[in-house]
C-alpha cells in the first residue's frame, strides 16, 4: 500500500506540473502576441490591397520610423505613409496613419496633387 501512495503522489504531481506548464505556455503566447508589431512593409501591403480593390495605384510609400500618436486618452504608435492614384484624370494622394501593432488605418487625408 505504501508503494501505491507513492505512485498516486507521483501521478498527482505530474498532473499539477503539466497543468502549470500548459497555463504558463498559454500566458506567454498571449503576452508575446500582444507585444508583437507589424513591419512597415506588412502594413503598407495591407493598405495597398485595400486600395487595389477600388482601382489601380500609381505609387505608394511608408515611413519606417514609428511616431507616437494620441487620440484623447489612447496612446499608440503609428507609421505614416501614402498612396497615389489617378481619379477622373487627376492625380490624387491619400496620406494615412496606421497602427504599428494591428495595421489598422487610424486616419486618412485625401488631397489632389
Amino acid at each position: 500500500m505504501n508503494k501505491e501512495n507513492h505512485l498516486n503522489y507521483f501521478k498527482g504531481g505530474l498532473m499539477i506540473g503539466a497543468g502549470i506548464g500548459l497555463a504558463t505556455g498559454i500566458a506567454t503566447t498571449i503576452w508575446a502576441k500582444n507585444k508583437q508589431e507589424l513591419s512597415a512593409d506588412a502594413v503598407l501591403d495591407r493598405i495597398k490591397r485595400a486600395f487595389l480593390k477600388e482601382g489601380s495605384i500609381e505609387g505608394s510609400w511608408i515611413s519606417f520610423e514609428k511616431q507616437p500618436i494620441r487620440k484623447f486618452a489612447i496612446h499608440s504608435e503609428a507609421y505614416s505613409g501614402g498612396i497615389t492614384r489617378m481619379e477622373d484624370g487627376l492625380l490624387v494622394m491619400y496620406e494615412f496613419l496606421a497602427d504599428t501593432k494591428t495595421g489598422t488605418v487610424l486616419d486618412v487625408h485625401r488631397s489632389i496633387a
